[in-house]
């Protein structure tokens, strides 16, 4: 679940094209390159490209300035010791057709990087430096830029003695369940990704291999003025300049390279103008009122949690205790997934609707079918066939059984609806979500086989473990149940449409220790 607020004015779409094929892997920045010299090529450059096309089919929001946004903060210890609490910062809660939902900010850039060399104190030195720099230059809100950084095992890894020496198992928080294993562990391949291990699952269009990427760091630049996050990502390659004003730019191309970038936008309608600028052949079936491609609002503050319960020290889930190093921390998963939209409409090349096309299937698919949460409009097919706000209601953890089942579904037919396949683990049993979703549309050729743009998933949530996120992939899935209760394929939620192809868990640290963690232990 995103975290944001309100909707914004309409603004003249402009043709998206490809920002590349593999999103922008390429080569470090040199110490001191020219402003050309940083465009020209590599991770950061595809998300400076990406950013100019989507900016031009965006519009700045009329945001109400929440309190915390308002107030003189610029000192980092002053700013959330939880990276990503910034329910508090953009804005507040509006309502929708009568559903409560909070936007965040329009624009999203998720840049992940690969040390070349072990840091050091004065690299720990230099990257606080350089955070500190970028939050005095923007403020701490939608208009001016949010920065969270995570770290990856391959980072921990590099710690003297490795994952599992003295160091990093002093301080890594683990799982209450099983005291041998950390809070952070890789990613796995889902159920229904294409992979060796599951020979059985392939894809109708994108039939891509995930793969469980290696990085170090992910960076994670949020604004609602792209102009912003071009700013900082140029300063960061080596531009010397960070809004408007001279300032030396930190030297990384000795310590890491950027491995690749991918953009997120999330604005009501902007989809629509997305797929319409690019002449989509489902373009007029997307709710030109959602902030997703799927046509449904995913900004429901019920479908969240707070950021405060999702920390390591907060969760019963970890040996955390309050004042811990890592305590303020959580697991952020970082997956990129391509969607076959074509196939989710059910149009065929010429835009003709077919027989799963209508409103009422999509949006079972979607929440479930215990009952659907809407019937939509007489003409089930323009516009999306009815509305996207709908309440992200939670009916129990065994509402996918009910409906895999076939009890109050309707004819009585077996089907599990998405939203209720996660609800089998990722909530209380009172219905209090336990995970911070980050997730939006994106618009690129990364990972598609042709280099082809298509609509993307750019996904992101931040939970207390690791394990926690397996299960609740699994559990999106929901195999088991469809294997004992006869659910067909075709009647099995998001799955279908899907394909993620990279994926990789991060530990997000407390602000207070985002800087290279542990390195001044060294």
């Amino acid at each position: 679940m995103d975290e944001s607020q309100g909707s914004a004015p309409e603004a003249t779409p402009a043709p998206v094209s490809p920002v590349g094929r593999d999103g922008g892997a390429g080569a470090a920045p040199r110490t001191s390159p020219t402003r050309r010299g940083v465009l020209r090529g590599g991770a950061l450059a595809a998300a400076v490209a990406a950013l100019e096309v989507l900016k031009n089919s965006s519009a700045l929001p009329a945001r109400m300035t929440s309190a915390a946004a308002a107030a003189p903060a610029t000192a980092a210890a002053v700013l959330p010791d939880i990276q990503f609490d910034i329910a508090d910062y953009v804005g507040p809660v509006t309502t929708v057709d009568g559903v409560e939902v909070q936007m965040g900010p329009v624009h999203t850039v998720f840049a992940t990087a690969r040390l070349l060399r072990p840091p050091t104190r004065g690299d720990q030195s230099r990257l606080s430096s350089a955070l500190s720099t970028i939050e005095r230059a923007y403020a701490f809100s939608p208009s001016g830029v949010f920065t969270f950084v995570a770290y990856g095992l391959p980072y921990f890894g590099k710690m003297p003695g490795g994952l599992h020496g003295p160091l990093v198992s002093a301080y890594m928080p683990r799982l209450r369940s099983s005291t041998r294993r950390y809070v952070l562990e890789e990613a796995v391949a889902g159920p229904t990704d294409v992979s060796p291990s599951n020979p059985r699952i392939t894809k109708r269009r994108f039939n891509v291999p995930v793969s469980i990427e290696g990085n170090d760091l992910l960076f994670t630049l949020r604004s609602d003025n792209a102009a912003n996050i071009q700013d900082v990502l140029r300063w960061l390659g080596g531009s010397n300049r960070l809004a408007g004003r001279p300032q030396t730019s930190p030297l990384l191309s000795d310590l890491l390279t950027f491995t690749s970038s991918r953009a997120m936008f999330t604005q009501i309608g902007l989809p629509r103008k997305v797929a319409d600028a690019n002449k989509l052949v489902y373009a007029f079936m997307v709710n030109p009122r959602s902030p997703m491609w799927m046509g449904f609002a995913d900004q429901q503050t019920s479908g969240t949690s707070a950021a405060g319960a999702v920390t390591f020290q907060a969760s019963p889930l970890t040996t955390a205790r309050p004042g811990d190093y890592f305590g303020n921390g959580s697991v952020q998963h970082l997956s990129h997934v391509i969607m076959d939209l074509q196939q989710f409409y059910d149009v065929d090349d010429k835009g003709v609707p077919g027989d799963d096309a209508m409103y009422t299937e999509r949006v079972q698919y979607m929440f479930r079918s215990t009952p659907p949460p809407s019937e939509g409009n007489a003409d089930q097919y323009t516009d999306g066939g009815g509305p996207a706000f709908l309440e992200n209601t939670f009916q129990g953890t065994d509402d996918a059984l009910r409906s895999a089942q076939g009890i109050g579904t309707p004819e009585g037919e077996h089907r599990i609806g998405h939203l209720s396949c996660l609800q089998r683990s990722s909530r209380t049993a009172s219905g209090q979500p336990l995970h911070v979703r980050m997730d939006g549309p994106g618009y690129d050729g990364m990972d598609v086989p042709d280099g082809s743009a298509q609509p993307k998933l750019q996904f992101t949530v931040f939970v207390p473990t690791a394990e926690f996120f397996r299960v609740m992939r699994s559990n999106q899935a929901s195999l088991d149940l469809a294997e004992e209760h006869d659910v067909e394929e075709d009647e099995n939620g998001l799955e279908r449409f899907l394909t993620a192809t990279r994926r990789q868990n991060f530990l997000t640290p407390p602000r207070l220790h985002r800087s290279f963690p542990l390195v001044e232990f060294i």
